[in-house]
């Protein structure tokens, strides 16, 4: 969260997801969603966000985030196509838009799979 002079400019937000392929899971994290107000767009609030939570979720030891959003946006941060690692999403989505980070190096060699959401997501 980001705030100034007491009012809430921008705001970011994980929450645990699995990896799933048959019987194997491997935790990762979603990043979802990250909202910037737009008096504060462009001025690198929301990059700070990114960065720092990146940063705190590596520290914790989570070794991968899933994204889904623009682009345009997230590669700056490292994120590539899920794709590559063969990780879906368990719904239709452009696959340019399903992103996913190693926040440790070769973390998703060996894994592959459905990302499985928490139900919330679906409600």
């Amino acid at each position: 969260m980001a705030e100034d002079n007491e009012k809430i400019a921008a705001h970011i937000m994980y929450t645990k997801v699995h990896i799933v392929n048959g019987e194997e899971k491997y935790e990762s994290l979603a990043l979802a969603p990250l909202s910037v107000l737009p008096e504060y767009q462009n001025k690198g609030v929301g990059s700070h966000l990114v960065n720092t939570s990146l940063n705190i979720a590596r520290a914790l030891g989570y070794e991968s985030v899933i994204v889904l959003g623009s682009e345009k946006y997230y590669p700056r941060f490292g994120f590539e196509e899920a794709a590559k690692y063969k990780i879906t999403a368990p719904f239709d989505v452009p696959s340019e838009n399903f992103m996913v980070l190693e926040l440790k190096k070769t973390a998703l060699k060996d894994i592959c799979g459905v990302v499985s959401y928490c139900k919330e997501f679906f409600e």
